[in-house]
C-alpha cells in the first residue's frame, strides 16, 4: 500500500506551524483491500477509511467530474489506476496540493511550495469554479494566514468573482455556510474572511446584512473610521483579541446591523438602530441556521450595547431590568460574554484600540449588588406569582441604587 501525507498537514509542516490533523492518500488500493487490512470505511460520497490504530483518515485516490450546479453535483471515480498527480489536481489551491512520502520527500507537481514561500493563494486549475464552497474556504484560509502576509492571486480573485456572477454561490446550503463561518470566526484574523468575500463580490450574495453596512457613515467624533462596515470588522478583530469564543466574535460582528437600515436622510445618526436591527438579526440566524445560544447572545449585544457603554448614566431601574434581561441573576449567564462583545465594540474604532473599558467593572458590581439582596422575607410573605417577582425587582433596584450612589461618591 503506497501512502502519502497530503493537504493541510504538508502545508502547515512547511510553514513550521503545528499540524493538527493528518490526512493520508492511498494509491493502488480498492475499498475491499482497505477493509481487508483492517481499515474502517467512513466516507459517504467517496472512499475514506480510518486507520485501525491511529484513526487518521486514509482516502483512496480519486478524480471528480462536475455534473450539476452546487457543491454536490459531482461524480467521483476512485480506482487503483488513479495517480497521485490526478488526485492532487482536483484540489482547490496549489498550497493544498502537495504530498509527502514515507521518506519526507515533497511531491509538488503544481508549484505549491513556491506559492507558499511567496505567500500566495492560487487555484490549481479552472476546475476550481466547480465548487462554490471553495470561495468560502479561500476566505477562511485568508483569515487563518493573514498574519503571515498571504494574499489572493489576482487570477484566483477574478475566477471567484466569475463564480459569483454565474450564480454559483446561490447553491450554497445553510449548513455549509455556517460551518465555514464558524471556523472562520475562530481563526486568528477573522475579518480577513469577510474582506476576501467582499473583494470578489461574494459578501453581498452570502452575507447581505453585512455587505449593506459598507458605505453607511457614522458620526466622525465617535467613529473616526466613519464607515459602519469597516467599524464592524474592526470590532470583530478586537473581539478576537478579547475572546476565543465564536459566540462573542459573532455577536461583536453583528451588533450594528440596524445601522444598515437607517434612512440616508438621517445619516450619520442612527437613532434606534439597536431595536431596528433585531428583525435583520433574526433573518440572518434563521437563514444560516445559527445555533440558539449564538442567537441569544447576538440579540442581547445588539439590544443593549449602547446601554452598556453609558451604564453609569442609567437609572437604577433601567440598569436592574437590563441585568435581568441579561440573565445576570442566574448561576449560568451571558454577562461576561456580553461585556467582552461590548468592550470590543468600544475598542473597534480608529484610535480607541487600547482604551480601557471601566463600564464592565461597573456592570459586574451592579450585578453583584443586586444578587446580594435577601429575598427570604419576600418568599415567606405570602405574595403570589408575579407579585413575588415584582417585590424582588424593587429590592434589587434599591440595592443597585445604593451601588450607583457609592460609585458616584468615589468618582467625586
Amino acid at each position: 500500500m503506497k501512502t502519502y501525507l497530503v493537504g493541510g498537514a504538508v502545508r502547515d509542516f512547511l510553514l513550521n506551524l503545528p499540524v493538527k490533523e493528518k490526512d493520508w492518500l492511498v494509491i493502488g488500493e480498492t475499498p475491499e483491500s482497505m477493509i481487508a487490512k483492517g481499515f474502517q470505511p467512513v466516507g459517504k460520497d467517496f472512499p475514506v477509511f480510518l486507520h485501525p490504530q491511529t484513526h487518521d483518515e486514509y482516502a483512496l485516490a480519486r478524480t471528480e467530474r462536475k455534473t450539476a450546479p452546487g457543491y454536490k453535483g459531482f461524480i467521483v471515480h476512485a480506482s487503483p489506476e488513479v495517480t497521485l498527480e490526478q488526485d492532487l489536481i482536483r484540489r482547490d489551491l496549489t498550497i493544498n496540493a502537495m504530498a509527502m512520502d514515507d521518506s519526507g520527500n515533497i511531491i509538488d507537481p503544481y508549484q505549491g511550495r513556491k506559492d507558499l514561500e511567496q505567500r500566495i493563494f492560487r487555484h490549481i486549475s479552472p476546475a476550481f469554479n466547480e465548487d462554490p464552497v471553495r470561495i468560502l474556504r479561500v476566505a477562511r484560509f485568508a483569515a487563518r494566514y493573514a498574519h503571515l502576509g498571504f494574499k489572493l492571486a489576482a487570477e484566483t480573485r477574478d475566477l471567484m468573482e466569475q463564480m459569483v456572477n454565474a450564480g454559483e454561490t446561490e447553491h450554497l446550503v445553510a449548513e455549509r455556510v455556517w460551518a465555514e463561518l464558524h471556523r472562520a470566526l475562530l481563526e486568528k484574523n477573522p475579518s480577513a474572511f469577510f474582506y476576501t468575500l467582499k473583494d470578489c463580490r461574494a459578501l453581498a450574495s452570502i452575507f447581505p446584512e453585512i455587505e449593506q453596512l459598507f458605505g453607511v457613515p457614522q458620526p466622525e467624533q465617535y467613529h473616526p473610521e466613519i464607515d459602519t462596515g469597516v467599524h464592524s470588522l474592526m470590532v470583530l478583530e478586537q473581539a478576537a483579541l478579547l475572546s476565543d469564543k465564536a459566540e462573542v466574535r459573532l455577536a461583536a460582528l453583528l451588533h450594528d446591523l440596524g445601522k444598515g437600515l437607517t434612512n440616508p436622510q438621517y445619516w450619520p445618526s442612527h437613532r434606534g438602530h439597536e431595536q431596528k436591527g433585531l428583525p435583520l438579526l433574526a433573518q440572518f440566524c434563521e437563514r444560516l441556521r445559527v445555533p440558539k445560544h449564538f442567537n441569544v447572545l447576538c440579540q442581547l449585544v445588539m439590544q443593549y450595547h449602547t446601554h452598556c457603554h453609558r451604564v453609569s448614566e442609567l437609572r437604577a431601574s433601567t440598569l436592574t431590568d437590563m441585568l435581568q434581561r441579561l440573565g445576570a441573576f442566574k448561576t449560568h449567564n451571558n454577562l461576561v460574554d456580553f461585556l467582552l462583545a461590548c468592550e470590543a465594540d468600544m475598542r473597534g474604532r480608529k484610535g480607541f484600540e487600547q482604551k480601557p473599558y471601566p463600564q464592565a467593572d461597573f456592570l459586574i458590581g451592579a450585578a453583584e449588588a443586586a444578587c446580594s439582596v435577601d429575598t427570604s422575607e419576600i418568599l415567606a410573605s405570602g405574595l403570589q406569582g408575579p407579585q413575588i417577582g415584582e417585590a424582588i425587582r424593587r429590592l434589587r433596584i434599591k440595592a443597585v441604587s445604593r451601588y450607583i450612589s457609592r460609585q458616584t461618591a468615589k468618582s467625586e
